[in-house]
């Protein structure tokens, strides 16, 4: 079973306020925040409790004006108008388990690189009274997949780990055909054209062609399955050192939107995107 979903980044309409003081500052006028290894040694963007879940990445405090989302992960969506009009699969059972983890309780936002999204919206990482994580949570318990973004993808190892606690077990979304991990089979991904997936398969070939490179998953790039890394982002990989080349011949599991480019392709942004098996 496959469904479609948005391309794009940002589903929630913008608001204006902040309904922290702490979250009045821009980007460029926050310092450039020193090294972290865990969230709550994160910029503290407040305190309070929760008025509603819009869904089980979404939240919005009692006294706020401004949505919060929950940066480092992706549930399932329910129905928002034209950009998505039929709920995602096990998106009411998302939802509820992140109401219940956050209900009755005091929870501090943790600010990460970029604060907000383009539509106002505040990311943060979202700590609990009790000091439960709540994105570590909501992928130990199967109710998220791990979505990072080239300037918001701190603590990726741990919220991967954390995700393949859920898969394994086949948690929540996990037992759910529409989150199955695909193999880069261009057959069966050309009807996940438009949609968030998760594809696991061995680097066929490595090729870097006027400056992009190309991970290929068979033998006629034209029509298999390819990731495909841009000139100007190809440095991220090597600092991270994960030199894209030296893929071939090795199993990786990919995530990203498939879109249809000689077969089914997904374009890499940034290292996060690729975890070696």
């Amino acid at each position: 079973m496959t469904f479609l979903l948005s391309r794009r980044r940002f589903l929630s309409a913008a608001l204006a306020v902040s309904p922290l003081p702490a979250l009045a500052a821009t980007r460029a006028s926050r310092p450039v925040p020193p090294p972290v290894s865990r969230p709550g040694e994160l910029p503290d963007g407040g305190r309070g409790r929760i008025g509603a879940v819009h869904d089980g990445d979404t939240i919005r405090f009692k006294d706020g004006a401004v949505d919060i989302r929950l940066v480092g992960l992706q549930a399932p969506k329910l129905p928002q108008g034209r950009r998505n009009p039929t709920a995602w699969p096990m998106a009411d059972e998302s939802r509820a388990a992140l109401r219940a983890m956050l209900e009755g309780h005091d929870i501090t936002l943790r600010l990460p690189t970029t604060p907000k999204d383009r539509n106002g919206r505040i990311l943060a990482h979202l700590i609990r009274e009790d000091g439960l994580w709540i994105q570590e949570n909501m992928l130990k318990e199967g109710w998220a997949r791990v979505y990072t973004f080239p300037d918001n993808r701190l603590f990726a190892r741990e919220l991967y780990t954390a995700e393949a606690t859920a898969r394994t077990a086949r948690r929540g979304l996990w037992s759910h055909p529409s989150y199955a991990v695909r193999k880069p089979n261009p057959a069966v991904l050309m009807a996940d054209i438009g949609t968030y997936q998760i594809i696991e398969g061995v680097v066929a070939e490595a090729a870097k062609v006027r400056g992009r490179v190309y991970l290929n998953f068979g033998e006629d790039y034209r029509t298999d399955f390819t990731a495909s890394i841009p000139p100007e982002v190809v440095s991220l990989f090597l600092a991270a050192k994960l030199d894209p080349l030296k893929l071939q011949g090795r199993a990786v599991r990919i995530r990203g939107y498939i879109r249809d480019f000689n077969g089914p392709a997904i374009d890499l942004t940034h290292p996060e995107q690729i975890e070696q098996l």
